[in-house]
C-alpha cells in the first residue's frame, strides 16, 4: 500500500498526524476484524479513517459512529467538502430530526442512538462493510451497547464485518481485549503548545461571576476567540447576560449547547468574519471531535452535568461534578488545535490530581430501562452476557426489569411480549414508547408531540407547564419545532400500526384529549398531589415536590410530573401538565385506593382515624372516622409511646420511685428481674403497659393509678414481696422520720438531717443489707456537710470538725461529742 494513502486529498489534510497510521490500521484490518486506534484530538481521525477505509475497497457502507448531532454534522460536513462534494452524495449523515443520504452515499455518520436501533432491527447490518465507534471514551450507555452488539454480529452473524474503535484518551489494551485481541495503533497529534494557568475562584464569588471577568480579562490582554466550558444552559445564559455590552468591539458571543436547533449550534462552530472574534459559551458538547477556528484560548470552569440514577426513586437526576483529568486535558487542548494558546483552569493547580482520571460511564449511573428492552429484543435477558466494558450496577437492572414489567413490555420470565415490540418499534424511552403505543387513537399524535417534546430539550419554551410547551412547539415556524413536529406525525403513525398489541390495563384513562392524562400514562409513578403551601406536592412514588408559588400550577389540585430535579426529599418540578378533576376521578377509579388509616399524631399526643384515599404512596384526600378498639389502635399508640419517649406520659412521683426501685433491683439482682431499661419499655410496651389501659388512645388516658399498676406487674408475681425488702421506698430514721431513699443509679443515696441519725451505730443498707446507702449528711438548714458510706468511721472521725463547726452556726440544736451514744432528734433544742 502507498505511503501517502490519500492522493488527491488536499494538502491540508495530507499534513494531519492520523495519516501515518492510516496504513497500520487498514493492515491491522487485513490481518483481524477489528482495531483500535487511539489518536489524541486535532490528528484528523474523524474525518480521514473513513475516507482512507473507502479507498482501500472496504465492501458495503462504512458508518462512522457519533456520540451527538452536532459533532455528527460537523464530521460529515468535513469529509463531504474534503471530497469536493456536498453532503448527501458520498457522505451522508443519520440521526433523529435529521437525514441526508442517497443512493450514492457510501459513508454513514449516524449518532450512537440511530445506531442501536439500525442494529436491532437488522441484526446482519445489510450492505455495512466497517463500524467505526469516534470518540468512545465518552463511554455513553448507546455506545457501550451499540458496541457489544456490533461485536456479537461480528462474531456469530458477519465474519467479514471490520470494527474500528477510536478515542483520543482511551484505555486502548481494554477495549482492543474486548474486541478479541485487536490490534492497537497509536497515532501523534498535531497540537501546539498550550500554556496552562491556574486561577482560583474562591466560595464567595458566583462562578458566572468570576467566568465573565476572566473572559474580560483574556479578551483585553490575549488575541483570538475565547472558548469558555461551562455546565449547563443556566450557567450559559447567567454568563451572556454579564458579557452583553461589556465585550469589545470585535468580539461576538455564541453559546452552544444540545438544545440548541441546527443553525445556532453551526453559528457557534462556523469561523468569525474576517478581523472578528468570537466567545463561545459552551457545554461539554465541545469537548471533542470538533474544531472551533479561530479558537486559542479555553477558560475552564472546571464543572460538568451528569445523569444520576436513583433506583429507589426510578428518577434519574442531573448532578453537577468536577470534571475529570482526561476530561480537562481535552478541554485545554482546544486551545491548541490551529496555534499556541492559552487555558486558563477556574481552580488550583494542586486540585487537578484530586480529579478523577476518566469520565465514569455512563451505564454505572443512568436508568437502564431502554437497555433492558433492547436486551429482550436481541433475545438476552442478562446484559452480563454481552461484551460489555463494565457490568451495569444490579439494582438498575432489577429496577428497569421491574418497570418494563409494569408497563406490560416484559413477561415473568424477562421476555418481550408484543405490547414491548411495540414500545421498541417506537425511537423513545420506554416510557414515552408505552404512553403513544397505550395512547386512545384519537390522542395518538398529542402522544407522540409531548414524547418528542420531553426527549428533544429547549423545544417549545422551558415553562414547567407542559400544555404551554405544546401550544408553543405546534405554533413554532422554526426550522427545530418543524422538524420536531414532522418526527412526532412518523411516531404516531407507527404507533397505530400496532394497536393490536397496546397492552390490556389502561385504566381507560387516556381517553380524555388531556396532556396531564397522556403524562400520567408514561410516568404513574409520578402523579401528584397538593398537599399544604401552594407549590407543595406529594408525588405516587412518595417522593416530594415543589413548584414556584408565584407559577400558575402552584394551586393545582393534581399534576402529572414528567421531570423532577433535585433531592429525593424535595426535588423541584421542572416539567408537568394539571390535572383536572374529571382526571384525578378517572386515575383513581383505574389505580386508587381506599384505606383506614390509624395513626399516632405526635403534636396531639393521641391516635386518629381517618378514611384516606391513596394513589401509589400519595394521599388524596383524607376524612377523619372514630378511633377503633381494636389492635390497630394499640400498634399506633405503641409506636406513639416509642417514638415520643416513655417521659411524655405522667407518672408522677410516686411512681417515678417505683420504678427507679424496681430498676435498682434488676440491676443488682438480674433475672428473673425484667429489664427496665428505658430502650426495653419502650419497645415491650405492648405487653406491659397496654394491658393495663385498655381502650386508651391518648397519653392522657394513661393515668399515674394505671401506670403504678402497670409497673407493679413487671415485677414477677413470686418476687413482689421482696421489693420492700430489697429497695425499700424509705428509711425509718431513730428520729421516728421516715426519710425516702433516692433509687438514682447503682449507688441508691439517703439525703438526711445528721441529728436525725444520733444513737444509730452501724451503717444503713438495702438489698437484704449487702449494700450501703450512701448517705447525704445534711445540716438543720438541710445544706450538705458530709457524703459517708462509713457511717461508725464519721462519728469516730470526722465528727470532731463537723461538730465544732455546725456549733457555731446552729447554737439551738444539741451537738454532742459522742453521736453514737445520743438521742435522735428532728428538733432543736428546747426552750429554757
Amino acid at each position: 500500500m502507498s505511503r501517502d494513502p490519500l492522493p488527491d486529498l488536499p494538502a491540508e489534510a495530507l499534513g494531519l498526524p492520523v495519516v501515518e497510521a492510516l496504513p497500520a490500521l487498514a493492515a491491522a484490518l487485513g490481518r483481524k476484524r477489528s482495531a483500535v486506534l487511539v489518536a489524541p484530538p486535532g490528528a484528523g481521525k474523524t474525518t480521514l479513517v473513513p475516507i482512507h477505509l473507502l479507498r482501500s475497497g472496504m465492501a458495503g457502507k462504512i458508518l462512522l459512529v457519533e456520540p451527538r448531532r452536532l459533532t455528527a454534522r460537523a464530521a460529515a460536513r468535513r469529509m463531504a467538502a474534503l471530497l469536493c462534494e456536498e453532503v448527501g452524495a458520498t457522505v451522508g449523515w443519520r440521526m433523529r430530526l435529521d437525514t441526508k443520504v442517497s443512493a450514492r452515499t457510501r459513508i454513514e455518520v449516524v449518532t450512537e442512538g440511530v445506531f442501536t436501533r439500525q442494529i436491532l432491527d437488522d441484526p446482519g447490518l445489510s450492505g455495512i462493510g466497517a463500524v467505526i465507534f469516534d470518540e468512545f471514551h465518552e463511554r455513553s450507555l448507546d455506545a457501550d451497547f451499540g458496541l457489544a452488539l456490533a461485536i456479537d454480529v461480528a462474531t456469530v452473524l458477519r465474519d467479514d464485518l471490520k470494527l474500528v474503535v477510536m478515542s483520543a484518551t482511551l484505555d486502548g489494551a481494554r477495549v482492543a481485549a474486548l474486541l478479541g485481541d485487536a490490534e492497537v495503533i497509536e497515532s501523534a497529534g498535531r497540537a501546539f503548545p498550550v500554556r496552562i494557568e491556574y486561577r482560583d475562584r474562591p466560595g464567595t464569588v458566583a462562578l458566572e461571576d468570576a467566568v465573565a471577568a476572566t473572559v474580560r480579562d483574556v479578551l483585553a490582554a490575549e488575541k483570538g476567540s475565547v472558548l469558555v466550558f461551562l455546565p449547563g444552559q443556566k450557567e450559559i445564559a447567567r454568563v451572556a447576560e454579564r458579557l452583553a455590552g461589556v465585550l469589545p468591539d470585535d468580539a461576538t458571543l455564541a453559546p452552544l449547547y444540545g438544545a440548541l436547533d441546527a443553525a445556532e449550534q453551526d453559528r457557534a462552530v462556523r469561523p468569525a468574519p474576517g478581523g472578528a472574534r468570537k466567545v463561545v459559551l459552551a457545554t461539554d458538547i465541545a469537548e471533542t471531535s470538533l474544531t472551533i477556528e479561530g479558537v486559542r484560548i479555553v477558560v475552564d470552569a472546571g464543572l460538568k452535568r451528569r445523569p444520576a440514577f436513583e433506583p429507589a426513586t426510578g428518577l434519574t437526576r442531573l448532578e453537577t461534578v468536577r470534571v475529570s483529568r482526561a476530561s480537562a486535558d481535552q478541554r485545554a487542548g482546544r486551545a491548541g488545535r490551529t496555534e499556541p494558546g492559552l487555558a486558563i483552569r477556574l481552580w488550583r493547580a494542586e486540585q487537578t490530581a484530586g480529579l478523577e482520571a476518566f469520565d465514569r460511564p455512563e451505564i454505572l449511573a443512568t436508568d437502564l430501562s431502554g437497555l433492558m428492552l433492547d436486551c429482550a429484543a436481541w433475545g438476552v435477558a442478562d446484559p452480563s452476557q454481552l461484551a460489555l466494558l463494565d457490568e451495569p450496577p444490579a439494582a438498575a437492572v432489577a429496577e428497569a426489569v421491574a418497570l418494563l414489567g409494569d408497563l406490560g413490555a416484559l413477561d415473568g420470565a424477562g421476555r418481550l411480549t408484543q405490547a414491548g415490540e411495540a414500545m421498541r418499534r417506537l425511537p423513545l424511552p420506554p416510557r414515552l414508547a408505552h404512553m403513544v403505543a397505550t395512547a386512545d387513537p384519537a390522542d395518538r399524535l398529542s402522544a407522540a408531540d409531548l414524547a418528542v417534546l420531553l426527549t428533544e430539550r429547549g423545544l417549545g419554551s422551558n415553562d414547567v407547564d407542559l400544555d404551554e410547551r405544546l401550544r408553543r412547539l405546534r405554533g413554532g415556524r422554526d426550522p427545530r419545532s418543524k422538524d420536531a413536529m414532522a418526527l412526532a406525525r412518523r411516531i404516531a403513525a407507527t404507533g397505530g400500526k400496532s394497536t393490536e398489541a397496546r397492552p390490556a390495563e389502561t385504566g381507560g384513562w387516556a381517553t380524555a384529549g388531556s396532556t396531564g392524562l397522556l403524562v400520567a400514562l408514561a410516568f404513574p409513578d409520578r402523579v401528584a398531589f397538593a398537599q399544604g403551601a401552594p407549590g407543595h406536592f406529594t408525588l405516587a412514588n412518595g417522593r416530594g415536590g415543589s413548584l414556584d408559588p408565584a407559577h400558575p400550577l402552584a394551586r393545582a389540585r393534581a399534576l402529572a410530573v414528567a421531570e423532577i430535579q433535585g433531592p429525593a426529599a424535595g426535588g423541584r418540578i421542572v416539567a408537568a401538565a394539571e390535572l383536572d378533576p374529571e382526571a384525578v376521578d378517572r386515575l383513581l377509579a383505574a389505580r386508587g385506593a381506599v384505606e383506614e388509616a390509624v395513626v399516632f399524631v405526635d403534636a396531639a399526643r393521641a391516635v386518629r382515624a381517618f378514611r384516606a384515599t391513596r394513589f401509589g404512596k400519595a394521599v388524596v384526600s383524607r376524612v377523619p372516622i372514630p378511633v377503633p378498639n381494636d389492635a390497630r389502635t394499640e400498634l399506633a399508640l405503641a409506636d406513639g409511646i416509642r417514638r415520643l419517649g416513655l417521659a411524655r406520659l405522667d407518672f408522677g412521683k410516686e411512681n417515678e420511685r417505683l420504678l427507679a426501685r424496681i430498676r435498682f433491683v434488676a440491676g443488682a439482682c438480674g433475672p428473673p428481674w425484667p429489664d427496665c431499661s428505658e430502650r426495653a419499655l419502650a419497645e415491650g410496651v405492648r405487653d406491659w403497659l397496654l394491658p393495663y389501659v385498655p381502650g386508651a388512645a391518648a397519653f392522657d388516658q394513661i393515668t399515674p393509678e394505671r401506670l403504678r399498676a402497670a409497673l407493679e406487674g413487671l415485677v414477677p408475681g413470686e418476687f413482689r414481696g421482696r421489693l420492700d425488702e430489697l429497695a425499700p421506698s424509705h428509711f425509718d430514721a431513730p428520729s421516728g422520720s421516715r426519710v425516702p431513699i433516692r433509687y438514682e443509679s447503682d449507688q441508691p443515696v439517703l439525703s438526711i438531717r445528721v441529728q436525725e441519725l444520733f444513737g444509730l451505730r452501724h451503717h444503713p443498707a438495702v438489698a437484704g443489707g449487702r449494700l450501703p446507702l450512701t448517705l447525704e449528711l445534711l445540716s438543720p438548714a438541710h445544706r450538705p456537710i458530709q457524703i459517708t458510706r462509713d457511717l461508725p468511721g464519721f462519728w469516730n472521725g470526722s465528727w470532731a470538725d463537723v461538730r465544732s463547726d455546725l456549733r457555731g452556726r446552729y447554737p439551738k440544736h444539741e451537738w454532742p461529742e459522742e453521736p453514737a451514744a445520743a438521742t435522735a432528734t428532728a428538733r432543736a433544742k428546747p426552750r429554757r
